[in-house]
């Protein structure tokens, strides 16, 4: 039998991505590197990573008529998704500005463009024929109300959904507790508690603050620890995963690739620890080369560090 379907709804857009020695201070002027353009986007970076990883994958997005748009379908067909429900918007591409550290750290600026006119009347008749047993992974670089509609038909569809709450932002009570996995990082972790000058530098901080985020409504939550790893909740029982160590380039679209990659491995029927360790590898091999979608792994090369590690592929 085949696996699950995997709908993404999200952004696409292009990044403007220039390496800099440092982030310019108010009134500076700085020179970086040559401008590189990469496909990207929160929702497209997580569709194409769940496709390229084996996942059967449909992406819902706008683009602009622009040049931009056309590329951006490209990739993700390239990656093995499915663009028939990716409209075209009469406002611009959406874009992001990338200035990476040479850490691999970055800093980005957004452009929604044709994201930001995502209503929840398109998103929901492209979702149409959601249904049982498929998956629903959202992000929040659209429209939140197209995303509080989109689980709201998932939960009457008896879809599962996925909400992974980038960029960092206060949410509701109400699409909290229609999330059956929230999959937030540190930051965006603490944003949702209302707390976010607070850190989380260690697995029991973590464990803490995943028992509070599943106090709103959650049924589980992933936290995504960065060079620490990511762990598992559920309010009870808690799974950790320790981090690959690698040497990072680029840590753009991280976050998105270990989305995809997990959404992969629950349409798969893995179990906890092995759907965290897949995320992990995928996520690690990502942060080794530069742009977003570019640097997604295959399959293979993720089974490959896994053995590697000394865990069996699943």
């Amino acid at each position: 039998m085949s696996s699950p379907r995997i709908f993404v709804l999200g952004s696409a857009n292009m990044d403007l991505v220039l390496a800099v020695e440092r982030l310019p201070r108010e009134g500076e002027t700085l020179r970086g590197g040559d401008l590189a353009l990469h496909p990207g986007g929160k929702g497209a970076n997580q569709a194409c990573a769940a496709a390229r990883l084996g996942g059967r994958v449909f992406m819902v997005a706008q683009v602009g008529s622009d040049p931009f748009g056309p590329r951006l379908i490209a990739s993700l067909r390239e990656a093995g998704v499915d663009t028939s429900r990716v409209g075209v918007s009469p406002r611009p591409t959406g874009c992001a500005c990338i200035y990476v550290l040479p850490n691999g750290d970055n800093s980005i600026v957004i452009s929604p463009g044709a994201n930001g006119a995502l209503e929840p009347r398109t998103a929901l008749a492209a979702l149409d024929d959601l249904a049982q047993g498929d998956l629903l992974l959202s992000q929040l670089e659209i429209p939140l109300e197209t995303v509080e509609a989109a689980f709201a038909h998932a939960e009457a569809r008896g879809a599962a959904t996925i909400l992974d709450p980038a960029p960092a932002r206060p949410l509701a009570a109400w699409l909290l507790s229609r999330a059956r996995l929230l999959t937030p990082n540190q930051t965006e972790a603490a944003c949702i508690l209302g707390d976010p000058m607070s850190e989380i530098r260690d697995f029991g901080q973590a464990a803490a603050a995943a028992s509070r985020l599943i106090q709103l409504g959650p049924r589980a939550v992933v936290m995504k620890l960065g060079g620490l790893g990511c762990l598992w909740s559920d309010g009870t029982v808690s799974e950790r995963a320790e981090a690959f160590r690698v040497a990072a380039v680029d840590t753009t679209a991280a976050g998105d690739v270990f989305n995809g990659a997990y959404a992969v491995a629950l349409s798969e029927g893995a179990a906890v620890a092995d759907a965290l360790r897949f995320a992990n590898a995928a996520s690690a091999i990502s942060v080794t080369r530069p742009g977003a979608q570019t640097s997604i792994p295959s399959r293979s090369e993720v089974e490959d560090l896994l053995h590697r590690a000394g865990h069996s592929p699943r």
